[in-house]
């Protein structure tokens, strides 16, 4: 739809920006934290996460770069392993002291703190204890939110409990150190973290009323190759089963049909207790945070030994599953330096369908570009790339408000360098460059890019400058 007049954002709009604790805090096994599971993470000739950014030693100046960049909300996670080592019990005072900090910079800075509970960095000990498939883990999510709520309550409005459910079920290689678990395992596990969500969305609501809670899947618009009514199946399969699970789940409590049959047909349909779906039901979120990069095509499964691609871990890979579809390639969108697919348009799309099924507000909690950025001698970085990619999302995310869509924010992935979970310290996602590399650690000193200036104007002007 085209309108005659150009579209704004509203005055309150949350222009953020993101990052998650095990990507920029380093000081991983240091300062009492204990280890999680991405700790164990020790690729050869790429970074790890034991020193990151080491935001743990820059929150101040990250967070001056943040009030010097007009960011009206920051997006990032609590290390749940630097709060209790062992996932419970004994809590780390000082890792408990870091947050407490963090989050009164950012208060007295004028900026809104959004907090993610659980990012992929489950703690190894509870690992070690069968992870999220031990039922015991549930009960310690809970008392690790009930902590960060009461501590918290007054100067954290904004709460996201589990970062990226489906990629971690969908695309498990990554968050599993060792053996990955059986596709009847993490639908397992899948069942237990939706409890756990669920019961940390309960006991805020109790805890801390004027407080806002959701979760903040990795949710995108599935395009059928072609017209042939067989793609359209396809498509409508993919997006059940990688969107409208979770999302069902989170907001009505209950499982979607179609996802559900695909769960039974393939035997991976998960135990549920007694009272699980009442829990469940019981849990409605104030808003629903989006992780947004890209649109997937899919077309018809032709069962030939050939619908399942090799798995590679990265959550915008498609795969295919016999019987259920086909990944494509979609000739149409350009990609990114990395191979990711760059739509637009598609966040638009993904918007209207999320709102329109769900009602809710939403808040964009990760889009981004991942390239090869330079340093150059004057210390300046020409990230044009990431300004176009921006621009053009920021647009479409206009564009969605226009159509009808409640958008209450956007946080861009991400404000600083950070390590990607796949690609290491080359791929480079924030408005501000690290100056570190793969394997040397260099002075981490701190660059604002092209980016963060545009961005900069951006935020002053809320919007009118696209």
């Amino acid at each position: 739809m085209f309108y005659s007049k150009p579209s704004t954002f509203p005055k309150d709009f949350l222009w953020g920006a993101s990052t998650s604790a095990y990507q920029v805090e380093g000081c991983a096994d240091s300062h009492g934290k204990g280890l999680s599971v991405q700790d164990l993470h020790r690729p050869i000739n790429q970074a790890d996460f034991k020193d990151a950014s080491d935001h743990y030693h820059h929150f101040k100046e990250d967070v001056a770069l943040m009030k010097q960049l007009g960011l009206k909300a920051y997006r990032f996670s609590i290390s749940w392993s630097r709060v209790f080592p062992k996932g419970t019990g004994q809590i780390n005072e000082e890792g408990l002291e870091f947050y407490h900090n963090l989050i009164d910079e950012l208060c007295n800075a004028g900026i809104e703190p959004v907090v993610t509970l659980y990012h992929f960095d489950l703690p190894l000990a509870l690992h070690e204890q069968g992870g999220w498939s031990n039922p015991e883990t549930i009960d310690a999510f809970v008392d690790y939110a009930s902590l960060m709520f009461e501590e918290f309550k007054g100067q954290v409005r904004y709460w996201l409990t589990i970062n990226e459910q489906n990629v971690m079920i969908n695309h498990p290689n990554a968050m599993y150190p060792g053996k990955v678990p059986s596709q009847k395992e993490l639908y397992q596990q899948n069942h237990n973290m939706f409890l756990a969500g669920a019961k940390a969305c309960i006991l805020l609501h109790e805890m801390d009323p004027q407080a806002k809670i959701g979760p903040a899947p990795n949710i995108i618009a599935v395009y059928p190759k072609t017209c042939r009514p067989e793609d359209i199946i396809a498509a409508d399969n993919w997006e059940a089963i990688r969107d409208w699970l979770y999302m069902d789940v989170y907001v009505r409590g209950e499982y979607n049909p179609l996802a559900w049959a695909y769960l039974e047909e393939k035997g991976l349909a998960p135990e549920i207790a007694p009272g699980d779906m009442e829990i469940l039901k019981n849990a409605r979120p104030d808003f629903l945070g989006v992780n947004y990069y890209a649109t997937a095509t899919v077309s018809a499964a032709k069962n030939d030994g050939h619908d399942r691609q090799p798995r590679n871990g990265d959550q915008q890979t498609m795969v295919g599953e016999e019987g259920v579809f086909r990944a494509e390639e979609n000739d149409l969108l350009q990609n990114t330096d990395f191979g990711w697919k760059i739509d637009p348009v598609g966040m638009r799309t993904t918007l209207r369908r999320i709102y329109d099924r769900y009602h809710l507000p939403l808040l964009i909690t990760e889009n981004g570009i991942g390239s090869l950025d330079v340093l150059e001698e004057d210390g300046s970085i020409h990230d044009d790339y990431r300004i176009d990619y921006l621009t053009r999302h920021f647009k479409q995310a206009g564009l969605a408000i226009q159509d009808g869509v409640d958008l209450i924010g956007y946080c861009p992935w991400s404000l600083i360098d950070l390590v990607s979970t796949h690609q290491g310290y080359k791929k480079r996602y924030g408005f501000v460059y690290v100056n570190r590399g793969e394997t040397e650690l260099k002075d981490m000193k701190r660059y604002p890019k092209d980016s963060y200036y545009w961005y900069q104007d951006t935020i002053a002007q809320n919007g009118a400058n696209l």
